[in-house]
């Protein structure tokens, strides 16, 4: 398949040269062409750097980066066939809806006729038909979110950058368009590059991912591989929940003596009697869907998570843990 996006060996320095900030730390990424690629990470671990540096927005200090095979690590942000939503959309508050969605085309000298039309297919396409004449003050969170997408996709970039778009909107809103931005890029066959914080965004729309800390790639590959198989106790902690086990612990857990990490989902709760894992229920957390159970275990908090309707044993009652072997992943000692 062909790459889409391209690092090799890139770097981004801010600062003096005796002391510099490391933003982007030597790192290689391939981003297949028409995938849905997420770059997850805490602030400041450098994902929002590397989209910067596709867009052309940002120069790097060392190392290439190629789009489509053509090496662009020089090349200005409007000689780049890619665009950029932003997280606070930036339209123009004195321009109409269609005005903004064709901005792009009138800075390239599109005439007026073509890039409205061209502007009415976008809205079309965002679900925002008969929107056209509406100022973005006149637009909720969601709609203005898709009209920013309009107004990127109207030049008809092979590669689009998605800088946290969701973040500004409420939860349940977020979750629609997670799923519209999902089938948008499904349709449009065009690959999506898509920065967030939200482990839940990554997993769910992503084909793959990278997971960012401090600069450099911490694990890349499918949402599922990253979820069940973190390679680090950074990765466990940070993508999604996870009991991140000492290697005594899982000594305990009838694994090797190293760092491994077992999910909440996989543990159950079984009676204490004769079973040499057991221990002291601390706190209860009460999630809607299911139920947080923790669970003292040689000195460490261990949790499990119960099926709404299951009834929760009282905090400070002894309980035994019980969880299929194949769950327990061990991980690379960094």
């Amino acid at each position: 398949m062909t790459a889409a996006v391209e690092f090799i060996g890139v770097s981004r320095h801010f600062g003096p040269a005796s002391a510099p900030v490391k933003a982007v730390d030597g790192v290689d990424l391939t981003i297949a062409e028409g995938s849905f690629f997420a770059m997850l990470g805490p602030s400041g671990s450098g994902k929002t750097t590397c989209l910067r540096l596709i867009s052309g927005f940002e120069k790097p200090t060392g190392g290439a980066i190629r789009i489509f095979g053509q090496d662009v690590s020089n090349v200005p942000p409007n000689r780049r066939n890619v665009n950029t939503v932003f997280q606070d959309y930036a339209l123009f508050p004195h321009m109409n809806v269609r005005d903004n969605v064709a901005y792009g085309l009138m800075v390239k000298g599109v005439d007026r006729r073509t890039r409205e039309a061209r502007a009415e297919d976008m809205l079309a396409l965002v679900k925002l038909d008969g929107y056209g004449d509406r100022k973005p003050a006149q637009l909720s969170g969601g709609q203005r979110q898709r009209v920013a997408l309009a107004r990127a996709l109207v030049n008809e970039p092979k590669v689009l950058l998605l800088d946290e778009p969701l973040g500004a909107l409420d939860l349940k809103l977020r979750e629609a368009m997670q799923d519209e931005l999902k089938a948008l890029q499904m349709r449009l066959g065009i690959t999506f590059v898509f920065v967030t914080h939200d482990q839940s965004e990554a997993l769910s729309m992503a084909d793959s991912l990278a997971v960012f800390n401090e600069g450099r790639i911490a694990q890349i590959g499918t949402p599922a591989q990253v979820y069940a198989q973190p390679r680090t106790r950074f990765v466990a902690d940070f993508v999604g929940s996870s009991n991140v086990l000492s290697p005594d612990v899982t000594r305990a857990f009838g694994g090797p003596s190293k760092w491994s990490s077992l999910r909440p989902e996989t543990l159950r709760l079984v009676p204490a009697d004769g079973l040499a894992l057991a221990g002291t229920v601390t706190t209860i957390r009460y999630l809607g869907a299911n139920s947080r159970v923790s669970v003292n275990l040689l000195g460490t908090e261990v949790a499990a998570l119960l099926p709404a309707g299951q009834t929760a044993p009282e905090p400070g009652a002894t309980v035994g843990l019980s969880f299929d072997p194949t769950a327990l992943h061990v991980m690379d000692e960094a």
